[in-house]
């Protein structure tokens, strides 16, 4: 239950920081982000989460320091680079990302998905850079742009990448046997 209210609070904290730049003063809303962020990555037994943790730490105490909203609607950014870096590491040091999560439910998999999990996580990384690069463009225009695209308009890019990659697989898997 803990991570079900700890993904839904990560999901909504566009929509928290929008909605609360209007009652509350930045350096009170960078303790949400600390709070999310150190809690993630206390469940999380992933080290990416660790990394993103002490990111948000310093933009959370930038903020906190600064009394300014710019460090808060910067976490967007840092979590889609720290997730880009840890995706194109695993492309230099195999196995990739995909492939280790493609594994776990099919642990022979054969060259030619070696090879299809690899483009797939290097498309996950030009997913992640240009996701960064929007969330940092919206930071930088307005609050309000902000919001919509990290509260909503980036999770339905996701959805749509990985959509359309299942139905890739899904030919991939056919034509391949």
């Amino acid at each position: 239950m803990r991570n079900v209210i700890l993904a839904v609070l990560t999901l909504l904290y566009p929509l928290l920081i929008y909605r609360g730049m209007g009652h509350f003063e930045p350096k009170w809303l960078a303790l949400l982000l600390l709070a999310i962020a150190l809690t993630r990555a206390v469940l999380s037994k992933e080290k990416v989460w660790l990394i993103a943790a002490a990111g948000a730490a310093v933009l959370a105490a930038i903020s906190f320091f600064s009394n300014q909203a710019l460090p808060l609607k910067l976490y967007p950014v840092l979590v889609n680079a720290v997730l880009c870096l840890v995706f194109a590491l695993t492309l230099v040091y195999p196995p990739s990302a995909i492939e280790r999560l493609a594994r776990l439910s099919e642990p022979d998999l054969p060259p030619s998905g070696v090879r299809y999990t690899r483009r797939v996580t290097q498309v996950w990384c030009g997913f992640f850079i240009f996701n960064g690069s929007a969330a940092l463009m919206s930071a930088l225009w307005s609050d309000a742009a902000w919001a919509i695209y990290n509260g909503l308009i980036a999770y339905l890019l996701m959805g749509i990448l990985f959509l359309g990659e299942w139905l890739i697989r899904r030919r991939v898997k056919a034509a391949h046997g």
